[in-house]
């Protein structure tokens, strides 16, 4: 069975595959914990807690990992590089889905594409579980709502939205999402290369 298939049924398999794939392509690069560490950002205590899988890892983060590594962010999330450079469709369901942390899942509707330059991912989130910190990386994002309300935090700003509501930010700001009910739902599309 494909880790594909292996993350559509089992996605709470996939946080333990994502750092092994990260320190075995690490490994054969002959790359250090503490160069990698440099490399993305980070202290080497952190990274070597994303590598263990004790520190979930941010998106910006995974893909800083993926350029330092040479490698498309499909191959560490899914063990297999994109292979569709014209178009890659996405039927219904089948995005690599991958549990972020508890109560922040996505989808990623754009795996299989070579060289993108956007990431469009569909976002679950679950307001029975605590909201993560505030994140920021390179670029700029978009969130469109779909299901129920998402608060949208942007420098210590809050904006409530509801399905049918989008927001357009400077993600090299502070920000974060959260369900405003029980759970939510939400596209965003992150720009994160120039």
């Amino acid at each position: 069975m494909s880790d594909m298939n292996d993350m559509e049924e089992n996605p709470a398999r996939i946080p333990t595959r994502i750092p092994e794939r990260i320190r075995e392509l690490r490994e054969v690069e002959e790359i250090s914990v503490i160069d990698m560490a440099r490399d993305i950002g980070t202290s080497a205590e952190d990274y070597a807690k994303y590598e263990s899988g004790e520190l979930d890892i941010p998106i910006s983060i995974l893909y800083k990992i993926a350029l330092c590594l040479g490698v498309d962010a499909t191959v560490l999330l899914t063990g297999e590089d994109p292979r569709m450079d014209t178009a890659s469709v996405c039927r219904n369901g089948q995005g690599v889905r991958i549990e972020r942390y508890p109560g922040y899942e996505f989808s990623s509707l754009a795996y299989n594409f070579r060289g993108r330059t956007l990431e469009p991912l569909l976002v679950y989130l679950d307001s029975s579980k605590p909201p993560a910190p505030p994140v920021s990386h390179a670029g700029q994002e978009f969130n469109y709502v779909i299901e129920g309300s998402v608060k949208v935090t942007v420098n210590k700003r809050e904006y409530i939205l509801d399905a049918g509501d989008s927001i357009y930010f400077d993600a090299t700001l502070p920000h974060g999402q959260s369900a405003e009910g029980t759970f939510a739902r939400f596209l965003t599309i992150i720009q994160e290369k120039a």
